[in-house]
């Protein structure tokens, strides 16, 4: 569980940082958006680094299907846009074969 609460907490603030930069160029918001983008991005890697697994690109690649996942709820709570069925169902996907990276037995 601990894992899973800081893939979210990683996303949340990965995605947040990027929107900093999306508001600045592509919505005209002030170059001071960049200020907490910048810090919200650092903090994304501290909490990736976190996560316990014996590898980096493993890590990353779990990391991934929970990006995933909370993009959607990004693009529903912040930006008001419904995910629909497709966006859905290949986040289910892309969950399952994450957990498969992170927890799959290594022999």
């Amino acid at each position: 569980m601990k894992t899973y609460l800081l893939y979210v907490a990683a996303a949340l603030a990965e995605i947040a940082g990027c929107f900093t930069f999306w508001a600045w160029l592509r919505l005209d918001k002030s170059i001071l958006w960049l200020l907490p983008g910048m810090v919200s991005l650092a903090t994304f890697a501290w909490l990736l680094a976190l996560v316990p697994s014996e590898a980096a690109g493993r890590a990353y690649a779990a990391y991934g299907g929970i990006y995933i996942i909370a993009s959607l709820f990004w693009l529903w709570g912040v930006e008001g846009q419904s995910p629909d069925r497709w966006d859905v169902a290949g986040s289910i996907v892309c969950l399952a074969g994450a957990s498969l990276i992170l927890f799959g037995p290594r022999g």
